[in-house]
């Protein structure tokens, strides 16, 4: 087989990343983007390795039945939704099957896998937008997303997982440039000035932030710009500019300047209102976080009695809405600023039963092992990194009775269970969650508790 041969292959099963794979008759593996499990297919070879190929579809002899006709026009340009061409049932059985191969093989974990907890909306649930702001080669504007692996802008009118309003702030946005002339960034010179538009809308309150990244302090005629924002959009509550004059992938600079309103709009998440600004931490799926976070309440089992130590707070989410079934909550977060918002959305709902240490984790147990405290029950919520071994025996060191894991990396989840079972701790059950339908992300909930301890989890479970 050689770059450029037609070959015939059917798709037998499919990687994480969102590409079908079939085996050729010598058994070579063949990845073929936007193929479906069941595809019998006609591919082009594209590249060829030692062990394996890269293909693209040149005809579908016969489609699999989870196939669906994809309903975006810039499906297979942009980076962002991969399973727009299968249906949502065989999306969640993929995710589900991603969780428990990670969990099996890198973790050497079995344990019990319950179904995962599907969304109930696929489409306009995203809360929050980052697109790009540049130029095409012939000078036209585009606002949209970046292609797959590159910087690439592809334009975006209207994307399908975000609500319609963002595509009036789009509109509104396009036609202020075109009538003032703004000046756009060029990612390759590092000039320019306008270089990002970020949206956040809460779900529940209908309040709408719009946000301008620019290479300066703001842009000329900002007056005008909230002028036409105001106009077109009656739920519009502030107006931010971000300042980024660093020469860099990272979206947000460090500083910001409001313009309009207050800085921030609220939402609600399991009954308590959040106080989300440019830099907050508030989940993208705010519905189903809802339903992951009840998981790990339910995880949790918190009698009322329990010291519940929450790692990587944040804003202090996850653990303010256990808040009400625990003695004491103790938030740690390294970031001064999610502290801060942290204290403020604990104040803002009446919680008094919650501070919250600005530290790591090993400086936070040190400080609470001085304080005689041990907690009963630690949530973790790392980024995509996960833990690691070192904090991960940080935690079993304090000896919990049981960890609560939130993760968004299957890989990384898997590797730290591994750690925590050389360190003592059994996981008893994992529930995959699938917060962002139609991309390759997938959130899971593990279950973990000390060897030769009872697991009160399980005990509530069987009343």
């Amino acid at each position: 087989m050689k770059k450029n041969d037609v070959i015939n292959l059917k798709i037998t099963s499919a990687t994480a990343e969102g590409s079908g794979v079939g085996k050729t008759e010598e058994g070579m593996a063949v990845f073929v983007p936007l193929s479906a499990i069941g595809d019998e297919l006609s591919v082009r070879v594209l590249k060829v390795k030692k062990t394996y190929a890269y293909g693209k579809i040149e005809k579908i002899i016969k489609p699999s039945e989870s196939r669906i006709e994809p309903d975006c026009p810039v499906f297979q340009k942009c980076g962002g939704c991969v399973w727009r061409h299968i249906s949502y049932e065989s999306e969640c059985s993929l995710k589900q099957k991603k969780v428990e191969d990670a969990v099996r093989r890198i973790g050497g974990v079995e344990t019990d896998f319950k179904p995962i907890i599907a969304c109930e909306k696929t489409d306009r649930y995203r809360n929050k937008a980052q697109l790009p702001v540049g130029k095409s080669a012939g000078g036209e504007l585009l606002i949209g997303f970046f292609a797959l692996h590159s910087h690439r802008i592809v334009d975006c009118r209207d994307c399908a997982l975000q609500p319609a309003v963002f595509s009036e702030v789009i509109d509104v946005t396009r036609r202020f440039a075109e009538q003032t002339g703004v000046d756009i960034y060029d990612e390759q010179t590092g000039k320019g000035r306008l270089r990002h538009l970020y949206i956040r809308l809460g779900e529940i309150t209908n309040e709408l932030m719009v946000c301008y990244v620019v290479n300066g302090n703001g842009l000329k005629r900002e007056d005008l710009l909230i002028k036409m924002l105001r106009e077109r959009l009656p739920n519009l509550k502030t107006v931010v500019f971000n300042s980024n004059r660093e020469k860099t992938n990272v979206i947000l600079g460090s500083r910001n300047r409001v313009a309009f309103g207050n800085g921030y709009i609220t939402d609600v998440l399991c009954g308590l209102k959040f106080r989300v600004s440019p830099f907050s931490f508030w989940q993208v799926n705010r519905a189903q976080a809802e339903r992951l976070y009840t998981k790990a309440k339910e995880y949790a089992a918190l009698s009322g009695d329990e010291v519940l130590l929450d790692l990587y707070c944040g804003t202090g989410t996850i653990g303010l809405t256990m808040a009400d079934c625990c003695r004491e909550l103790i938030g740690v977060e390294i970031i001064p600023d999610a502290v801060g918002d942290a204290m403020k959305n604990a104040a803002v709902n009446n919680i008094s039963n919650a501070r919250f240490i600005c530290a790591d984790a090993p400086e936070a147990a040190r400080q609470l092992r001085e304080e005689g405290v041990r907690p009963n029950v630690v949530i973790l919520d790392p980024p995509r990194k996960g833990c690691g071994e070192e904090l991960v025996k940080t935690v079993a060191g304090m000896a919990p009775d049981r960890v609560v894991y939130v993760s968004c990396d299957p890989a990384t989840l898997a590797r730290d269970l591994k750690y925590f079972a050389e360190n003592g701790y059994v996981t008893r059950e994992v529930t995959p969650c699938d917060m962002f339908p139609r991309t390759a992300h997938v959130e899971t909930v593990a279950l973990l508790s000390r060897q030769n301890t009872d697991d009160r989890s399980e005990l509530a479970r069987s009343k």
